[in-house]
Order: C-alpha cells, then structure tokens, then sequence
C-alpha cells in the first residue's frame, strides 16, 4: 500500500469513527449503592461515587469494575455521602455527608486522601442559627486551586440557601448568605420546592457558579467575599441539580426530574449572561442527580435511582454512568468532518494529476 493510499484510508478510517462513535455507558454492581454524587479522578482515569446508606465511597472503572475506596464507619449510622469533588493539587478526595430526617441532623465534609485512603479531618459544618423546623441539608462541593472547599446548603428558605466554605486545614464558616439567594419567587406547591442551592463548580477566574433547585436560577459567587449576582439565562432551568464544568468552559447542568435534562451552556462575558445551547433528554425514571467532565472532556451523568432510597425501597444491585453528547456540538463536529473529506479528496486527486504529469514529462524526456 502505497503512502498517500495510507494517508487516504487513515481519514477515512477516522472519518467513519467519528461519525458512528457510540456513547460510553458503564454498567456496574454494587447492591444497595443508590449514589447520588459523581467525580472523576483524572489521575486514577476512574469515577468515584458514594453510598447513600453504608458509609462508603467507591471508584467505578471505564469497564465497570468497582472498587471499595473508602469505609469509614466512625460515620453516623446510615448517614449519605451527598456531593463529591477530587482536589488534584492536593490529592484529595472531599466528600459532603448529610443525615436524613428522622436521623438526627448531621453536616459535615470529610477529606480524605487518595494515595492513603485514609481521612484527613472531618469538618462538622455549623447550622447559621437556623430557627425554623427545617434543617440544614450539605449537598453539594466543590473545591478551587488552593483547595478551599465550598459547599451548598439545600434548605430552600430564607434561613437556608447559604454557602459554607471549608478551608485546608478543616475550619468550617458560613462563606456567603447573599441575600439575592432568596430573590426569586418559589413555588411552594411544586414538587422539591423545599430544595434551593444544589450544585455548584469553581471557575479558575475566581468565582463559584452555582444552581438552585427551586427557582432555576444560576447564580455567580465571587469566591473572595460571597457576594452574588444572578447570571442572566435564556431560559430557566427546570429543577437543576448537579454541575460541572469542562476546560472548554461550557458548563453542563444535570435535572433528575420529569423528562430529566442536561443541559450545555456557554457565557462571552464570564458569566453575566449565559445561554442554553443544547438541552439532552435523558431517563429521568433512572434517577439522574449529578454530572462529571471525564477523560477528554466528555460529559457523564449516573443513574443512581436515589429516589427509590428516599422512598424506603432496597434490593436494587446495577447502576450506570453515561456518557451524555451534545446533538448540536455532534453536528458541528460532522461539519468539520466533511471539511475534512473535501480536503482529503482535493489533496488526493491534487496528487494523481501532479503524479500523471510526472509520468508524461519522464515519457517525453526519455524519447
């Protein structure tokens, strides 16, 4: 075979790849798991996910191989590994634990570290003197360079739906009760209107970009002082729930309800405005609750049908992480791809005519 034959069945070859290329879905057991939170290790190349009920954090391989990563039963007894976040700089894992009602209240972040396994400190995380019936609900982190962690409160009223910042050596504060929070206007008769602030992701310019589950809003937190501002969307998001954000910048926003949702999103201003690009459907009967940037910058989200722990059922041992593909950056892509046909094919018979003119002129020359 001849090297511009190579060349020729090389693209092609990659051509065909890129446009029939399946989605990656990781099937994997590990009864009664139920997770609700999703990381990605870049270092290890696997998932982490936590259990709702048995204390324990698992990684879960592109093959779907698990492994028990963390057992820590000094933990509350049947208390939930929520939100989950990998501090690369650090080596740590972090990881927001919560207590369900009729448990006793219970919030904290634990860190722990990855090379050891073993936990580094565990940050009860106080309540801002909350005088309601509700209680606090630590859900979700994130973590920025210098490896502070911010967490949200879930407790979607005006005494909730704060932030709390831990720093590295495990001291706990409320970071930022903004009261632009409590701003938009809830439904208190829809479903899940007791949630406020849920996920959240450090930006490297400096702020945290956070979603609230009872208005659909997106909010940006400088990550200096807490103040806020809301970011101004195209369109509300229904009950979002998990974020994540890829080197690209688009930001990806996950909702486990009704149809189930996740959305892509992208900002020219550093998030002042934002704008819906794409929105997936995805299996909302399936539970999806939280999204993580994988390897190469793909978008996951896991199925851990949580809601069925909520309501009181077990039994359940499979569980999935998808890759999710934006249909619209999947077009954009085929575009290019046929570019890339017109530029192989021009280049290709460019070469045929370049190479028959070589022929006739050794022809002429040797006659």
């Amino acid at each position: 075979m001849s090297i511009v034959s190579f060349f020729i069945f090389f693209l092609f070859g990659g051509i065909i790849r890129s446009i029939a290329g399946k989605s990656h879905i990781i099937h994997f057991r590990s009864p009664n798991l139920y997770p609700e939170g999703l990381a990605y290790d870049p270092s290890a190349q696997h998932f982490i996910v936590g259990s709702f009920r048995d204390r324990t954090i698992h990684a879960v391989s592109d093959a779907g191989v698990v492994e028990t990563l963390i057992s820590d039963p000094s933990l509350p007894l049947n208390a939930t590994f929520l939100g989950l976040a990998v501090d690369s700089v650090n080596n740590r894992l972090l990881a927001v634990i919560h207590s369900f009602a009729p448990l006793p209240p219970f919030n904290a972040l634990a860190a722990y570290d990855l090379r050891t396994r073993q936990r580094l400190f565990l940050s009860l995380l106080p309540d801002g003197d909350v005088t309601s019936t509700d209680r606090a609900a630590a859900n979700a982190v994130t973590v920025d360079f210098k490896g502070n962690a911010y967490i949200t409160n879930s407790m979607g009223n005006s005494e909730g739906n704060f932030i709390w910042k831990v720093n590295t050596e495990g001291e706990a504060s409320i970071f930022s009760r903004s009261p632009i929070f409590n701003q938009h206007p809830v439904d208190r008769n829809a479903p899940f209107s007791y949630c406020g602030l849920n996920g959240i992701a450090y930006v490297s310019k400096g702020y945290l970009l956070v979603v609230q589950s009872n208005t659909g809003k997106m909010f940006k937190v400088d990550a200096e002082d807490g103040t806020a501002r809301t970011v101004l969307l195209n369109e509300d998001l229904n009950l979002p729930d998990g974020i994540a954000i890829r080197r690209d910048g688009v930001v990806l926003v996950v909702s486990p309800v009704e149809d189930g949702k996740l959305w892509f999103l992208k900002s020219d201003d550093s998030w002042g405005e934002g704008v819906v690009y794409d929105k997936i459907d995805l299996d909302a009967e399936r539970f999806p609750t939280s999204v993580a940037v994988g390897r190469d910058d793909r978008a996951y989200v896991v199925y851990g049908r949580v809601i069925e722990s909520i309501m009181g059922k077990e039994g359940r041992e499979w569980f999935d992480i998808e890759e999710v593909k934006s249909e619209r950056e999947r077009k954009d892509e085929n575009v290019w791809v046929f570019v890339l046909i017109g530029l192989g094919l021009a280049y290709f018979f460019f070469w045929r005519f370049q190479m028959k003119q070589l022929v006739k002129n050794m022809y002429k020359k040797n006659n």
